[in-house]
């Protein structure tokens, strides 16, 4: 039984068959936002930015929103083995009072294991010399720019639900991305307009890199919006998901510079959902679309429907493993820490494909 599934796009899958998976031709990792499905990813992203990508030293755009914002924030630090494991720990280590938190509770639990996971490595991260750093979230206008209690939130996002089903185009009304980032590296393939979302560049600092992660991952209603960030445009920021699930962005546009590039792509599936809202719409997802040439480049590796059949529950862990476990954090960390464990399948699969590729596993994406 395979573990990972491997799919490119006709440019990855030209090079590949050519030189094999190389350390020196990957130029951008992104990472989903997802909550815990991303823990399954933490022995393949120990060996990807704690062994073989450090083999060849290159400049390397790390891009990533909510869970992903934080694995990437893990991989520049100076031992990437090590933050992940502390991110796995403090992710899976959440615990709360009651089966429905408030709020307020939420943002204080995940605000301090982030507090934590940054605490003296902020010069790390925003210093590393090879990866540099950007996160998303998202930034409300109109009438989610400024929700005066959590009822006019509520309103103002059934409002986006409701724009977003009728055009993704029109939920720029409501929502804007906010790229926040590593001023050595301005990602220029994101700086012209590719979508209808307004885009904000703002940089990643020491004073603002807590709080940018927290917004990063801010689900809304869930919990409180973050409404203070060192150095970026004023308002509520939420969850860069909303907009960039799956990080549906140009990469194809890097083949102005680096022709060879690769993007490497860890992710729970073989198919990219733009924005949280389109869930639901498989008409939506990028490789169908008119978009279908941003993904020339990329290389996702995922795990196999048989892999994520032998995890607990029989599947990726997920946000509704709090509701079926309730207060019973133990049975959770445990749950959630066997399939850590097991996603050392996915990284042994890695390994021996970038060893001894064998070209007949890659498909289309």
């Amino acid at each position: 039984m395979s573990a990972l599934s491997f799919h490119a796009g006709p440019r990855a899958l030209a090079r590949i068959r050519a030189q094999g998976l190389r350390a020196a031709d990957i130029a951008v990792i992104p990472a989903a936002a997802g909550g815990p499905k991303g823990l399954i990813f933490q022995a393949l992203d120990q060996y990807v930015f704690g062994e073989w990508l450090p083999t060849n030293a290159r400049p390397r755009t790390l891009i990533g929103s909510s869970i992903g914002a934080w694995r990437m924030a893990a991989a520049c630090q100076r031992d990437p083995a090590r933050a992940f494991e502390r991110l796995g720990s403090l992710y899976t280590g959440q615990r709360y009072t009651t089966t429905k938190p408030s709020p307020q509770q939420i943002n204080e639990v995940v605000g301090g294991f982030l507090h934590e996971f940054v605490n003296g490595h902020e010069d790390a991260i925003l210093s590393h010399p090879h990866n540099h750093l950007h996160l998303l979230a998202v930034r409300g206008k109109g009438v989610l720019a400024e929700p005066a209690h959590r009822r006019a939130e509520m309103r103002g996002f059934a409002a986006a639900a409701l724009t977003n089903f009728a055009s993704r185009a029109r939920l720029g009304q409501l929502l804007e991305r906010v790229v926040i980032g590593d001023a050595r590296a301005p990602a220029a393939w994101l700086r012209e307009e590719f979508d209808s979302f307004t885009t904000h560049f703002s940089t990643l600092t020491r004073g603002n890199l807590a709080a940018s992660l927290l917004a990063s991952g801010t689900l809304p209603l869930i919990m409180q919006p973050v409404t203070a960030i060192e150095g970026v445009p004023a308002g509520h920021y939420w969850d860069g998901g909303i907009i960039d699930y799956h990080l549906a962005l140009p990469y194809a546009r890097l083949e102005r510079a680096e022709p060879d590039a690769i993007v490497l792509y860890p992710h729970f599936n073989e198919h990219i959902v733009p924005g949280w809202l389109d869930k639901a719409m498989p008409w939506r997802r990028c490789a169908r679309g008119p978009n279908r040439g941003w993904l020339d480049n990329v290389l996702i590796v995922a795990p196999t429907p048989a892999f994520i059949k032998t995890l607990p529950r029989a599947k990726l862990p997920d946000r509704s493993d709090f509701k079926f476990h309730g207060l019973d954090h133990d049975a959770r960390i445990k749950a959630w820490s066997q399939a850590m464990r097991e996603g050392q399948r996915l990284r042994d699969e890695l390994a021996a494909f970038i060893e001894r590729p064998d070209v007949s596993r890659l498909r289309p994406i």
